[in-house]
C-alpha cells in the first residue's frame, strides 16, 4: 500500500496485490504474457548458420507450430504460457487473417528490424500487478494491409533515409480504418474469471465489413517427444456458444461467448461460428511432407479467407479454437458505429453470459485503475503529463512476457524431431549450458525485442518498483539465480549472445528498488537486498578478473550496450592491435563499487559483519578512481583524462607507457560522473569499524585519492563526505561541455555524442581502411550491431536518468555553493539540483505537447499531433533524434523509456511547459499559484472521460463503456468531470463503487483521504518554498539514493 503522511493507503488493487503476495489468491496467474512476436527469435532458430531471421519468417508463423512460445494480438496467457487467448481480424481484403503483428526482419529494414503496425498499450491495473483491467488499441486498415509496399519501399531506401512506416503508405487516408479496443478484466473474488470485450469503431466514411475472431489455444507441448500422448490437452464444443478446455495442470475452463448486436438493417444478432483445429505444423504446405492428421495450425485462415470448409475439424475438437463474428450485413458496420464482442474464460460450466453484469464489472475495474494511479502520483500536474505517465505504466505491463528457454533441449533437439545441424551448437551460447528459463520477464519491447536484456531490465525495475516492487525484486533476483547467472559469475546479456557484456547496473537497480519500496510502501526487504548482494559479489569478482586484464583497475568490457558509439567495434579485436581501455567501462566499475558499498552499509546497520565488505568496496573505488589518471603510478603519464579538453576519452594501450587517446566526445566521457556517493555522518557514527577505516585512509592514503577524485577530507553540506570519480574542477569542466547546446545539451535531453563532431568528425586510418565517427542525430548510417540503434548523437532516456541522479547526489554535497551556467552562454546560473530538474523537464518535453499542440516524438506528423483519434496516444520509442526529438528505433520500448513515468512522478508538478523560459523556477511561476489554489478547493480522483454508449444484445439499457477514446473533446469533458458532481454520481465514483454498503471501508477511505490531503499540501508547500532559500536536505532527499542512518 502507498504510504502518505505515515498512513497506509489501501486501494482495491492494493488489496488484490496483498492477497497475491500472501498467496491467498493468485491474481498474477493470468496476464498479458503472450509475445507480440515469436517468429525469428533465437529460441525458434534451428538453422545451421544461426540466421534466425530467415529460418522462421512471418509467413511461416501462420502454418508452423512454435517450439518455445506463442504470439498474438493483445494476448493473455497463464504464467507458463500453456493456454493462450488472443485476437485475429479480417477486413475481407487481406490475403490472410490479421492474427499477429507485422514487421520487417533485420535484413528487410533499412534500419534493421522494425514493426509496421499502429497499436497502443493504453491501460493496465496496475503495471505488473494483478492485471485486473487491461486495455489495448489496434488500428486496422479497412483496405488491404500494405505488406508488399512496406517490404519493397524499405528495401529501396538506404541508411541515409528515414524508415518507411505504415502511416507513410496512405492506408489510413480518409480515416478508412478500425479503432479496435480490446479490454480484459477479472472478477472481484476470483482471478481465474476473465472477461474480454472487443469494441471496433468504424472511423471511415462508408460502411465496412469486419470479422472479429477471438482465439483460445494451447502451446504445442506434445509434438516434441517429451510428453506422453495421454497428457495432450484438448478444447471441444460443449454448447452452441461454449467450448470446454482440459489441461492436466490448468484444469478445466470454459470459453463462453455472447451473441453480438447486429449492424445491419435486419437487427439480428451476430452469432459466433465456432471452429476447431490442432496447433500443429502444416508439413504439407511448409515442406511438401505429409500431415499426421488433416487439421493444422493455419486452418482458420483457409476456412475464413479461402473458403476451404474442410480445413476445420467437423467434430469440433482440437487444441486450438476460435469463434468468428462476421459483421458484414449490408456492407458492414456503418460510419461512426461500432461492433462489439464479449466473451468469458471461466471455471464455471455456465453457458449464460449476463452482459449487463459483464459491462458493469469492466467499468468498475477501470474506475479502480483510475483510483490506483491517482494515489501513485497524487500531486497536481498537467492532464497531458498524467496521460503520458499512465500509458508508460501500461506499456511496461504489456511488455511482460512468458520466456521459455532450456539450453539442453534447444541445443540437442527433441526426440521426435530431426536432430539439429551439428555445427549449430557452436554458433552462439555454447557456454551457457545451465540456462533453464520458464518465467514471466519484463522485455525491452513487446515486438522488436521479445527477449530479456540484462541492463534494460535494471532500468525497467525502477519504474516497476513504483507500482509493484514485488515483481521488480523478482526480476533482479532471477538474473542472479543459478539457472540464469553463469557459474563464473557473469550475468546473461540477451539471447543473441548471452556472453556479451552489458554495463554493471544491477547493484544500482537493486538498491534503488529497495529504497523505492521502503519510501513508497513502508516496507524494507532486507532478505532481498542481502540475497542479491551475495550473488553480485561473485559478479563483481568476474568483472575484476575478466575485464581488467593487467590488474591495474582500468577496465575493458566491449560494447557495453552502447553499440556503435566508438571508432571501432568494441566487441572485436582492435585493427590497431593493443587493448582498448574504456573510460565508460572504468566509470561503470567505479559506479558498481559505490553501489555495492551503499548496499553493504545498509546491511551493516543490521549485521555488523558487512562493515568489512563495505571497507573493501570503499578502498577498491579509490584505487579505480586513481587509475583513471595514473595507470602506472607515474604522475605525468597520459591516461583516460585529457586536461586540455576537460574530458575523458577511451584509449588504445600497447602496454607500459604506450597509449593513444581517441578524442571522441561521447557519452563515454560523461559516464564517469555516475560514480558518486555521499556518506552521511550519522551513518558513519553507527558503524565504528568502517568509520575507523575511512579515517585511517584519510590520514594515511589521502594522496592516492586526492590527486584525482574529490577530496575526502573536505566535508560538504550536512557534514557529508563525497566519494566521486571526478574532482570539483573536473566536474565543472565536464559540465561546461555537457550543458553546451552546441555540444551535448539538446532541447530534449543529453545527446550521446557531441554535436561538435557534426563539423569535426574524428577519423583514423588503419591498414588502408578509414574509421570515422561523426555526429548522426537520427537513425544509424551504418549496419554496425544490426543498424537498428544509434549512439552517435541521439538521446537515450536510460543514460540521461543516471546523469540526473548523479547531479542530484552532487547537489546533496555542494548545495547552493556550486552554481554552473545552464545552458552555457545563457547567463543563467543554477545549482546542480536545478540542472538535474532542467534535464528532466527537457526529457518530458519529448512527449508533452508544445504551444502549437505538437509532440516532438511525432516528428511533425499531423495525424499523430492533431487527429482526434490519434493525438492522445503515444509510442514510447527506443531513442530520440538529437536535434528534433523525433522518436526512433523500437516503438514500444517502454522498458527504459518508461523511466519517463518516474520523472513525471518526481518533477511533473513543476514541469515548465515547452517553449517557456529555460530557468525552471521562471517557467513554473506563471501557473504554479493557480494549480496550488485550485487543489486546495477540493480533492477528487481524476476520472477518465465518459465515452459513447454501446448497445447490448439483450437490453436497450446503455452503459458508460469507455471503449472509444474520443479525444476531440477530451479537455472539455475533463473539465466537466471536475466540476459536475452529478456526472460523478451518474457514473458512480470510485469510492462509491468500491465501498458502498461497507461502513468500515468508508471510514478507512475518509481517513486515508485526510492523510493524502495532508501529504499533498506538504509537498506543494515544499515545491513552492523552493522558490526561496532552501537547503539541500529539503530540495532533494538523500534517502532516495544513499544508505542512511
Amino acid at each position: 500500500m502507498v504510504v502518505f503522511d505515515n498512513h497506509e493507503m489501501l486501494t482495491e488493487e492494493e488489496k488484490r496485490l496483498k492477497e497475491d503476495r500472501y498467496r491467498t489468491k493468485y491474481w498474477k496467474k493470468w496476464g498479458p504474457y503472450v509475445a507480440e512476436r515469436q517468429w525469428a527469435t533465437v529460441r525458434e532458430d534451428y538453422s545451421a548458420d544461426g540466421d534466425a531471421w530467415s529460418h522462421f519468417t512471418h509467413d511461416d508463423a501462420r502454418s508452423r507450430a512454435y517450439r518455445w512460445g506463442e504470439d498474438g494480438i493483445a494476448g493473455v496467457c497463464d504464467t507458463h504460457g500453456l493456454q493462450n487467448i488472443a485476437f485475429a481480424f479480417w477486413n475481407e481484403k487481406d490475403p490472410f487473417l490479421k492474427e499477429r503483428l507485422f514487421g520487417l526482419s533485420n535484413p528487410q529494414g533499412n534500419h534493421g528490424e522494425s514493426i509496421k503496425e499502429a497499436h497502443f498499450h493504453l491501460d493496465n491495473t496496475p503495471v505488473s500487478l494483478t492485471h485486473s483491467y487491461m486495455k489495448y488499441l489496434y488500428k486496422y486498415p479497412q483496405n488491404a494491409f500494405p505488406y508488399e509496399d512496406l517490404l519493397k519501399e524499405n528495401a529501396r531506401r538506404g541508411k541515409e533515409d528515414q524508415e518507411y512506416q505504415i502511416l507513410d503508405t496512405g492506408v489510413f487516408k480518409d480515416d478508412r480504418y478500425w479503432d479496435i479496443f480490446i479490454e480484459t478484466a477479472k472478477e472481484d473474488n476470483d482471478p481465474d474469471e476473465m472477461l474480454f470485450r472487443v469494441t471496433a469503431w468504424n472511423r471511415g466514411p462508408d460502411p465496412a465489413p469486419l470479422h472479429i475472431i477471438p482465439h483460445v489455444w494451447f502451446r504445442n507441448t506434445w509434438a516434441w517427444g517429451r510428453e506422453a500422448a495421454d497428457k495432450k490437452p484438448s478444447i471441444k464444443a460443449c454448447a452452441e456458444t461454449m467450448a470446454k478446455s482440459e489441461h492436466r495442470s490448468l484444469g478445466d475452463r470454459y470459453f463462453v461467448l455472447s451473441p453480438s448486436p447486429g449492424v445491419g438493417p435486419s437487427g439480428e444478432d451476430v452469432q459466433p461460428e465456432m471452429m476447431f483445429t490442432e496447433n500443429d505444423s502444416n508439413y504439407e504446405l511448409l515442406y511438401g511432407g505429409k500431415n499426421e492428421q488433416p487439421y493444422v495450425k493455419d486452418a482458420f485462415h483457409r476456412y475464413i479467407v479461402d473458403g476451404e470448409k474442410k480445413a476445420v475439424n467437423p467434430a469440433q475438437t482440437g487444441t486450438k479454437c476460435a469463434a468468428s463474428f462476421a459483421f458484414n450485413e449490408a456492407g458492414g458496420v456503418a460510419p461512426g458505429e461500432c461492433a462489439v464482442v464479449r466473451f468469458r474464460i471461466s471455471k464455471r460450466n455456465d453457458p449464460y453470459l449476463d452482459e449487463e453484469e459483464f459491462d458493469d464489472i469492466i467499468e468498475k475495474k477501470r474506475e479502480e485503475a483510475d483510483d490506483f494511479y491517482y494515489h501513485i502520483s497524487p500531486l497536481p500536474m498537467a492532464d497531458d503529463l498524467r496521460n503520458i505517465q499512465r500509458q508508460a505504466f501500461a506499456g511496461m505491463m504489456w511488455c511482460k512476457q512468458h520466456y521459455l528457454f532450456i539450453w539442453d533441449e534447444w541445443a540437442n533437439g527433441d526426440p521426435s524431431q530431426p536432430p539439429p545441424p551439428p555445427d549449430r551448437k557452436g554458433i552462439r551460447n555454447s557456454a551457457w549450458k545451465h540456462m533453464h528459463c520458464d518465467d514471466i520477464l519484463s522485455m525491452p519491447d513487446s515486438w522488436e525485442y521479445p527477449f530479456f536484456a540484462a541492463w534494460d531490465t535494471s532500468f525497467h525495475c525502477i519504474t516497476l518498483a513504483m507500482i509493484d516492487p514485488d515483481f521488480a525484486k523478482k526480476q533482479l533476483d532471477l538474473f542472479t539465480r543459478e539457472w540464469y547467472c553463469h557459474p563464473n559469475g557473469q550475468l546473461p546479456a540477451y539471447e543473441w549472445n548471452f556472453g556479451d557484456v552489458n554495463p554493471p547496473v544491477h547493484a544500482w537497480a537493486t538498491f534503488r528498488v529497495f529504497k523505492i519500496e521502503r519510501k513508497l510502501y513502508g516496507r524494507q526487504d532486507l532478505d532481498f537486498l542481502e540475497r542479491v548482494f551475495q550473488k553480485l559479489l561473485m559478479n563483481f569478482t568476474w568483472w575484476v578478473n575478466r575485464k581488467d586484464v593487467d590488474g591495474k583497475n582500468v577496465f575493458e568490457g566491449g560494447f557495453l550496450g552502447l553499440d556503435n558509439i566508438g571508432l571501432f567495434n568494441r566487441s572485436e579485436p582492435l585493427p590497431t592491435g593493443g587493448t582498448l581501455e574504456q573510460a565508460d567501462s572504468t566509470g561503470w566499475m567505479a559506479f558498481y563499487c559505490l553501489n555495492m558499498l551503499n548496499i553493504a552499509l545498509e546491511l551493516a546497520k543490521h549485521r555488523r559483519i558487512y562493515e568489512d565488505i563495505a571497507t573493501k568496496f570503499f578502498e577498491h573505488f579509490i584505487l579505480i578512481s586513481d587509475a583513471m589518471t595514473f595507470r602506472m603510478g607515474q604522475k605525468d603519464e597520459q591516461s583516460l583524462w585529457n586536461d586540455q579538453d576537460g574530458f575523458y576519452y577511451d584509449a588504445i594501450s600497447w602496454g607500459g607507457p604506450w597509449i593513444q587517446q581517441l578524442p571522441v566526445r561521447s557519452l563515454v566521457g560523461l559516464i564517469p560522473l555516475y560514480a558518486t556517493l555521499t556518506l552521511e555522518p550519522e551513518l558513519l557514527n553507527k558503524l565504528p569499524t568502517f568509520k575507523r577505516r575511512v579515517e585511517w585512509f584519510i590520514a594515511n592514503r589521502s594522496d592516492v585519492a586526492e590527486r584525482n577524485m574529490h577530496s575526502i577530507k573536505k566535508r560538504g553540506k550536512g557534514n557529508r563526505i563525497l566519494l566521486s570519480l571526478v574532482s570539483k574542477d573536473r566536474l565543472v569542466k565536464i559540465l561546461e561541455r555537457m550543458l553546451d547546446e552546441e555540444e551535448f545539451f539538446s532541447p530534449h535531453g543529453i545527446r550521446s555524442l557531441s554535436k561538435y563532431h557534426k563539423d569535426h568528425p574524428y577519423s583514423m586510418e588503419v591498414n588502408g581502411q578509414t574509421f570515422k565517427v561523426g555526429y548522426v542525430p537520427g537513425d544509424s548510417d551504418s549496419g554496425l550491431f544490426g543498424g537498428n540503434s544509434n549512439w552517435r548523437g541521439p538521446i537515450w532516456l536510460c543514460v540521461n536518468f543516471l546523469l540526473v541522479e548523479s547531479l542530484q547526489r552532487f547537489f546533496l554535497f555542494f548545495g547552493q555553493e556550486l552554481q554552473v551556467e545552464c545552458p552555457v552562454g545563457s547567463g543563467d546560473f543554477m545549482h546542480l539540483g536545478h540542472v538535474a530538474e532542467e534535464i528532466q523537464h527537457r526529457l518530458q518535453h519529448l512527449f508533452a505537447r508544445d504551444s502549437e499542440g505538437r509532440r516532438s516524438i511525432n516528428g511533425g506528423s499531423d495525424i499523430l499531433d492533431f487527429d482526434p483519434n490519434w493525438r492522445e496516444y503515444l509510442w514510447f520509442y527506443e531513442f530520440f533524434d538529437g536535434d528534433s526529438g523525433r522518436g526512433l528505433g523500437a516503438t514500444h520500448q517502454c522498458g527504459w523509456t518508461g523511466l519517463i513515468a518516474r520523472m513525471i512522478h518526481d518533477t511533473g508538478v513543476n514541469c515548465r511547459l515547452p517553449q517557456t523560459p529555460r530557468t525552471p523556477s521562471i517557467g513554473m511561476a506563471h501557473y504554479f499559484d493557480d494549480i496550488f489554489h485550485r487543489h486546495e478547493g477540493g480533492m477528487k480522483t481524476p476520472r477518465s472521460p465518459s465515452m459513447p454508449r454501446l448497445r447490448r444484445t439483450s437490453t436497450s439499457r446503455s452503459i458508460a463503456a469507455r471503449s472509444d477514446f474520443d479525444a476531440d473533446d477530451l479537455h472539455e469533458r475533463n473539465a466537466e468531470n471536475d466540476e459536475d458532481s452529478d456526472a460523478d454520481t451518474r457514473r458512480g465514483s470510485v469510492s462509491d463503487s468500491v465501498i458502498m454498503g461497507e461502513p468500515h471501508r468508508e471510514r478507512e477511505r475518509a481517513e486515508a483521504d485526510t492523510h493524502l490531503h495532508t501529504y499533498i499540501s506538504q509537498q506543494l508547500e515544499r515545491v513552492r518554498s523552493e522558490q526561496g532559500e532552501l537547503g539541500a536536505d529539503d530540495y532533494i532527499r538523500n534517502d532516495e539514493f544513499e544508505a542512511t542512518p
